[in-house]
Order: structure tokens, then sequence, then C-alpha cells
């Protein structure tokens, strides 16, 4: 029965924005951000369930390469209508990129440090252990944060940029393919449809999800979007808040609910693992396709030029990316480690000043070094990154 109220709810999320479109419904600004914004955050449920299910009938590489996809698609969504704006409009720059540093600080202050304390209160443990596997996502994160520091001095994204955030991506998904993968035993409505339908009417619904899914993010994007700047407008607040806060909200939280939940089925290792990758996804094709979108919208290979204060937002939002590699690199994430976390990332929103922003950054990076520095684990565990991963085959979960 609760697998059915989830299915339906996540369902009629996106059935009411549906019937408000096809009816050519024009409802005011905030009840339009609310009601695209419902519909985005029940068809990212929806995305998820089609993913684990689709892990049941595509090989391995093909469904970590779809997962990585899907785990970003509805940020994506929102994010590249921004970045297709910002190709007719150099306004709409400032939105896309505060969509793409929001989010990524967000996944990171508020979605890692959840799994932590929610399997302290859970187990009253204080540590998460990583599965050695995870090295990858850790190393790859690695590199896009130290390349991602060469952004703020230029000051600009463009299409070198997209071409290393790609490649990096792509070298992600090729080592990821050769590593060991564990397929999960299903849980939750994707348990109970692999329980009572066929393998063929599975099927259907696997692909019926995505598709519906898929469209409702596709319309909901844009209308979203616009809702929530014109309620920024119309209510006085500052649209780059909505859009680097809230725009990331509807399309993160479904994950971070189901990250929740394997930490409360006391399975943190998936929790994590699964939010890593996200981070991975975020921080390379996320922000790689930026500029190959902005240059397809403007129909010439310019660059997409940052202003000071979006500037201080990829510093920011780079700096938080490099503690917290340092952070996973021994593989363990404590509680205290997650308690500071979020701590760095709720302060900062009550301090407006720019110059914060460069006091946070710094904080985080002499937070980095210094963990580097001065824990064995640590340094050893960056080390480590850079040994080659062993190749192993697929490792099914025991029934």
């Amino acid at each position: 029965m609760t697998n059915c109220l989830w299915i339906g709810s996540a369902t009629t999320l996106c059935l009411q924005w549906l019937v408000i479109h096809f009816i050519g419904g024009h409802p005011p600004p905030h009840w339009m951000a609310l009601s695209s914004g419902l519909a985005i955050f029940g068809a990212a449920f929806m995305l998820s369930w089609a993913a684990e299910l689709a892990q049941k009938d595509i090989p391995q590489a093909l469904a970590i390469a779809l997962l990585a996809l899907i785990a970003v698609l509805p940020e994506y969504a929102v994010d590249m209508y921004f970045a297709w704006q910002a190709g007719k409009d150099p306004k709409y720059t400032a939105f896309a990129m505060a969509n793409m540093t929001g989010a990524n600080r967000l996944l990171i202050g508020v979605g890692w440090a959840a799994v932590v304390m929610t399997f302290w209160i859970k187990t009253g443990k204080k540590a998460i252990q990583l599965e050695p596997e995870h090295k990858i996502e850790i190393f790859y994160l690695l590199l896009a944060t130290v390349y991602s520091f060469i952004i703020p001095f230029k000051g600009r994204l463009d299409l070198t940029d997209a071409v290393v955030f790609i490649g990096i991506f792509a070298f992600y998904m090729r080592a990821a393919s050769k590593a060991s993968h564990i397929e999960p035993e299903l849980e939750g409505p994707p348990a109970m449809i692999e329980h009572r339908c066929g393998e063929g009417m599975r099927r259907c619904v696997t692909l019926l999800f995505f598709l519906f899914s898929g469209f409702t993010i596709f319309i909901a994007a844009e209308p979203f979007a616009e809702g929530l700047l014109a309620t920024g407008r119309t209510f006085g607040i500052e649209e780059f808040i909505l859009v680097q806060w809230l725009a990331p909200l509807a399309s993160e939280s479904p994950e971070f609910i189901v990250a929740i939940l394997f930490a409360l089925r006391l399975q943190p290792g998936t929790s994590m693992g699964a939010l890593l990758s996200s981070k991975v996804n975020q921080w390379t094709l996320l922000i790689g396709m930026l500029p190959v979108v902005f240059a397809i919208s403007a129909g010439r290979l310019g660059p997409m030029e940052m202003d000071q204060r979006q500037i201080e937002e990829m510093f920011l939002t780079a700096a938080q990316s490099l503690f917290a590699v340092a952070i996973l690199a021994n593989l363990s994430f404590s509680l205290g480690e997650a308690i500071v976390i979020f701590v760095l990332f709720s302060t900062q929103l009550f301090f407006p000043d720019p110059l914060f922003r460069f006091y946070y950054s710094f904080l985080y990076v002499a937070l980095a070094l210094g963990m580097v520095l001065l824990k064995k684990d640590a340094r050893q565990g960056v080390l480590g990154l850079f040994d080659r991963a062993p190749r192993t085959e697929v490792v099914k979960s025991s029934e």
C-alpha cells in the first residue's frame, strides 16, 4: 500500500502540471513556480525508480552511463534552459551560474551531511565507511575541482572548459564501467513492480516511467524557471537567490529523500555512493554543457562572461568541493566532518557581503590543505587516489 501511495503521489504531482499546461492555464507567477516545481519533484522520483528498474535489463556499462545522466536530468533541464536563454539575453548567464553553483553546494552541504546525521540517529555510529570502489568518483571529482579553480581567474566559461569537463566525465564513465559494480537489491516501488510484474510488463513500466517523467520535466522546466524569476520581481526577492537555492531544492530533494531512506535502512554506503556520483556528474557534465548550450543558442563560439558575483560564487563552490575531497579521501565520513560541512554551508547564507564569500572560500581551502598536511590518513588517501583501481566483475547482491 505504501509503495502504491508513493507512485500515486509522484504521478499526481506530474499530472497537476500537465493539466494546467494543456488547458492553457496561466496562474500567477508564484503558483506557476510552485506547480511546475512540484511536477519536477514528482518526475525526479519516477526517474529514480525507472533507473533502478533499468539495471535489470541493460548492460552494466550502459546502466552506469544512464544512471549518471538520470541523476542530473531534473537539475540539467532547468540549468540548460537558463544557459539557452543566456545565449539570447546575457542577463540569464547569472541565473545559469547561480543554479549550477547552488545545486553543487546544496548537494554537499545538505545531502552529504544529512546521510551521516541520519545514520548516526538510527544507529549511534559516528562514521560511514565507503567502499574502495568509490575512489574512482573521488579521484575524478578532484580532477574537476582542481581545474575549476581556473575559471574564476578567467572570468568566463567557454568551450575549452566544456571540452575539459566533459572529457573528465567521459573518462570517469569509462573508469566506472570497468570497476566492480554491486547490483543493488531493489527497494520500495521498484521492488514492488519487480515482484508483481513479469519481465515484459516490468520493461513496459520502466519505459513508461522514463517517458512520462522526462516529458513532464521537459514542459515544466521553462515555466518553473520563469516563474521563479517573476516571483522574485513580484515580491521584491533577489532573483539570484531564488534561482540558486529554491530551483535546486525541487530537483535535488527526491535524491536527498531516497539517500536518507537508504541510510535509515542501514545502507549508508549506498546513500553516499549515489550522492557522490551525482556530485561528480554535476561538477563535470552539467557545468561542461553550459557553454555548449550557450554557444548553440547564441549562434557563435563566444564564452559565457561572468560578473564579479558569479566569479565569487564559482570560487566558493570550487573551494567547498576541494574540502569535500579532502574529507572523503580516506574513504571515511564522520559525524563531526558532516557537522562542519553543514555549518559552513548554512552560515554563509546569512552573510550576503561579497567579502564573506572570499572568507568562506579561503577557509574551505585552508581546512582542505590542513587535513592533507596534518592528517596521515587523509594524506595517504589523496595519494591513494592515483593508484589504478583493479578491474573486477559485476557482483550481484544476495537474494
